[in-house]
């Protein structure tokens, strides 16, 4: 296991910094992300909160669009593709509420 592998293991049970959510049933660890984006349609734009979860592939190794993730009493369905970073260690996963 690399250096970087063991600094995220710290980062993702650190209770500071993620959270037990459950995906697809089941209990993981994510970093939770609730900003505020800003959607343009014309000459309107639109102030939306989102929500993204960071969380380790070995804990969910293949997430697909429509999985549900549960987090704080909230339900987020995975939109669009979930990307893993350069280490391919983490998901970026992209939700809309449920």
């Amino acid at each position: 296991m690399s250096a970087f592998a063991d600094a995220l293991d710290d980062l993702f049970a650190d209770p500071n910094m993620a959270v037990t959510v459950s995906y697809q049933g089941s209990p993981v660890r994510a970093l939770v992300r609730r900003p505020d984006r800003e959607i343009e349609f014309s000459d309107i734009t639109v102030h939306t909160g989102t929500a993204v979860f960071e969380i380790r592939r070995r804990e969910i190794p293949a997430p697909v669009a429509g999985d549900v993730i549960v987090h704080d009493g909230d339900s987020f369905v995975v939109q669009g593709e979930p990307r893993l970073d350069a280490e391919r260690l983490v998901w970026t996963i992209d939700v809309r509420p449920a």
